[in-house]
């Protein structure tokens, strides 16, 4: 009998064993190249064949399936390169696929790995002079895919696709633009927390696109003109939240830094915007009852706490802040707190416009600083100027001209040069005689031969202005002589604060404190002062009527008191006066704020809509905050020794009632006159 055994043994040997493994392979471990903490551990060789050893992996160590591997980069090029082709002729599947790359939520199951997107992104750069409009939807859905959250080697290669996008397809170029403006605002598209992507912060976002903006400018010059007008379109609404203007405000003065020539541009837009939010403020102040108005100038102070600086670094603050509202409010409670946003967002954009220039008027030649003011002068005449009831916004002219009697004169200059333009309209011209004054009054740093010299040219003014109006006058009225009316007034005002400086003695400038109280002296004023004021005063323009009452009250009282003009009398005579009585303009004069037609507030009974208003616009200053910038630049009113002592002696009895106020000091009006 023949064995089995020993014929198998002739034949090929012993038996083999029956295999212990699968033939079909296992699933295998893509280990990150060059990363020694992926080798083994405890790699020791099996003491038996059939005994598996035990092996463990570094927690960090990036382990992948075979079914999640990573398309060669040759197969992505040739996967774009056919999506382009066929696109072409109108099959679109494979353009399909190549565009769902990009538009894939990044936090859905099936989204791409930054690595499958650069290896896309960079297939895409061998073929973007073929991108033209045909391709929008692909170009759009590469610019929104919000890259600026991935790493670096990513964003630095999106950047370069966009250089080339706008080089070979300057189409785009717009779309590319408003993709980088939106990314400075204060909810960019682009998501800082990707899956499997470390944190980027809002902050870094924006530096991003800064970066990409700053490239963009500098390969094509010509993207200035399309980055003025996108970043125009996108400044903020007016009702939408602080944070977003204080963001979006600060990222307009980085963009100057990489794109000068568009500084004039950026800085007048941020100024008319701002003078629009300064506007509608004392707009609705007026339009709340009194009594909620300046309480709530008054409890400013509490509600202001945040830092500009620090604005745009608080990731978790609500993007919709500015649409949410308390449902339990009445409605003149979310009014009031409406206002009180509104002067929030005021006084911390003022805020960083007053860090902003304030390098420039420091330690800076001479020249810089003229240049500097000079763009604020520019803002001043064609924005600030025309516009009725800005109240803070050019105190920023206020605060940068005092810092040098050079610029003092500048903006002095300026006014003056408005205010006796004959080619400009009665009202911009009556406006600038309010800021000339209001300046020359209220600014602690400006000489006393400025002081002089203004009302000196302001007299001469009105005697040529007497001149060509007395012979046919009949009495007062503002539609006709209405600029005269309005350089009257501000003569009476710088009187009534810079009175002491129009007194005849040394040149050089004496503190409040260390004058003598007025009783205590005789006074000899310069040439011409109190000759000016006898003059205009008494004229048959009759200017006491028609200038605002609080004014005049606070003139008479002074100029009595002073001894350099009684006008009791004549204030005793206007009272029988009856403007509506006398003479009247057309209706095509120019006149300041008064109706040409029969209107509610002209069938009043009292004769306001017939006066100036007591508007200057250096009255004082509110905005918590930003104050501080005007702090030792502004005068304010003090009552005339021997005069006002029992005003005086009030006012500091009622301080010291509220001495435990947490108010602030300096947040109201002026007390204890009728400038209040």
């Amino acid at each position: 009998m023949v064995s089995i055994t020993s014929t198998a043994s002739r034949i090929g040997g012993p038996l083999l064993p029956t295999p212990t493994k699968p033939i079909v392979r296992r699933p295998t471990l893509v280990r990150k190249r060059g990363d020694p903490d992926t080798e083994l551990e405890n790699d020791v060789i099996p003491s038996s064949p059939a005994k598996r050893a035990k092996v463990t992996f570094h927690s960090e160590v990036e382990v992948r399936f075979m079914g999640d591997w990573e398309k060669a980069p040759e197969l992505i090029r040739d996967e774009v390169r056919r999506a382009i082709e066929r696109h072409a002729v109108g099959d679109d599947s494979t353009y399909e696929r190549v565009k769902e790359i990009y538009t894939l939520k990044p936090t859905s199951e099936d989204a791409p790995s930054s690595t499958t997107i650069r290896n896309y992104t960079t297939a895409l750069l061998a073929y973007v002079s073929r991108l033209d409009r045909s391709y929008s939807s692909l170009v759009h859905a590469v610019l929104n895919s919000q890259w600026l959250g991935r790493d670096d080697i990513s964003v630095a290669l999106h950047v370069r696709f966009l250089g080339n996008l706008v080089s070979a397809q300057g189409i785009f170029m717009g779309d590319v633009v408003r993709m980088l403006v939106d990314n400075m605002t204060s909810t960019p598209p682009s998501n800082g927390r990707l899956p499997n992507q470390a944190l980027v912060a809002r902050a870094q976002i924006h530096n991003r696109a800064h970066s990409a903006t700053k490239y963009i400018v500098q390969l094509i010059p010509s993207a200035s003109s399309i980055l003025s007008s996108v970043v125009t379109g996108s400044f903020p609404h007016s009702s939408d939240s602080q944070r977003a203007h204080i963001v979006y405000v600060r990222n307009l003065l980085k963009v100057i830094e990489y794109a000068p020539e568009l500084r004039l541009e950026i800085l007048a837009l941020i100024t008319e915007r701002l003078v629009k939010i300064d506007v509608q403020v004392q707009v609705d102040l007026e339009d709340l009852a009194e009594d909620v108005g300046d309480g709530l100038v008054h409890d400013i102070p509490h509600l202001q706490s945040t830092n500009p600086e620090d604005v745009d670094e608080s990731e978790d603050e609500s993007d919709n802040e500015s649409e949410t509202s308390d449902g339990s409010l009445d409605l003149d409670a979310q009014r009031t707190k409406d206002i009180t946003d509104n002067v929030q967002k005021l006084d911390m954009i003022l805020d960083v416009l007053f860090s902003h220039y304030t390098p420039l008027f420091s330690g800076t030649s001479m020249g810089v600083r003229e240049a500097a003011l000079d763009v604020l002068l520019s803002q001043f005449a064609t924005i600030i100027l025309p516009t009725y009831r800005s109240r803070h916004t050019q105190f920023l002219l206020f605060h940068f001209a005092q810092t040098s009697p050079v610029l003092i004169d500048n903006f002095v200059g300026a006014c003056v040069h408005i205010a006796f333009d004959k080619g400009r309209s009665a009202i911009i011209r009556q406006s600038a005689a309010a800021y000339l004054a209001s300046f020359v009054a209220r600014g602690i740093h400006v000489p006393s031969q400025i002081v002089r010299d203004v009302f000196d040219y302001i007299g001469s003014q009105l005697n040529a202005f007497r001149s060509d109006y007395e012979a046919t006058c009949r009495g007062p009225d503002l539609r006709r002589y209405s600029l005269f009316y309005s350089l009257v007034q501000a003569l009476l005002y710088i009187f009534c604060f810079r009175w002491r400086d129009l007194e005849a003695g040394p040149e050089e400038h004496i503190e409040d404190e260390e004058l003598p109280a007025v009783d205590e002296q005789e006074h000899t004023w310069i040439p011409g002062v109190q000759e000016t004021l006898a003059q205009n005063v008494f004229s048959r323009l009759n200017p006491l009527k028609v200038c605002s009452p609080a004014i005049v009250t606070e003139f008479a009282r002074i100029s009595n008191h002073l001894g350099i003009l009684y006008v009791f009398h004549l204030l005793e005579t206007n009272k029988r006066l009856r403007l509506s009585h006398i003479g009247g303009g057309g209706r095509g004069s120019n006149t300041y704020n008064q109706p040409d037609r029969e209107t509610a507030l002209s069938v009043r009974k009292d004769e306001s809509y017939q006066q100036l208003d007591e508007y200057f616009p250096f009255d004082p200053y509110h905005l918590p905050r930003s104050k501080r910038w005007i702090e030792g630049d502004y005068r304010e009113w003090k009552g005339i020794p021997g005069l006002d002592d029992e005003r005086l002696a009030e006012s500091e009895s009622e301080d010291d009632e509220d001495e435990d106020s947490e108010i602030e000091e300096g947040t109201g009006t002026d007390e204890g006159s009728s400038f209040s």
